[in-house]
């Protein structure tokens, strides 16, 4: 899933020069990246030796691989959606 735009990516192979078909974002960079994470040493789970500054754009990352699970916005989205629905059938 593209972490930009939230649409689902359809490609089997991510290189480098990769871009989401829907917005044109890189793919194959940090946010896109199941081993990302803010707040760990270069905000990534993997042990890298060089920083990546600008996590949004490709780089040549060699422990790269697509995260595939749902964007957190998503899920928020989907919680927001329950929940209307919820209001509107009970009134609440």
């Amino acid at each position: 899933m593209c972490k930009k735009c939230g649409k689902p990516v359809t490609q089997t192979e991510i290189f480098r020069s990769s871009t989401c078909q829907f917005c044109g974002a890189d793919l194959h960079s940090c946010i896109n990246c199941r081993f990302y994470s803010p707040g760990s040493h270069f905000d990534c789970h993997e042990t890298i030796d060089e920083l990546v500054s600008d996590k949004e754009r490709a780089n040549f990352c060699d422990s790269f691989s697509l995260n595939t699970a749902p964007s957190a916005s998503s899920d928020s989205s989907k919680a927001r959606a329950a929940k209307d629905a919820f209001s509107a059938l009970f009134g609440s």
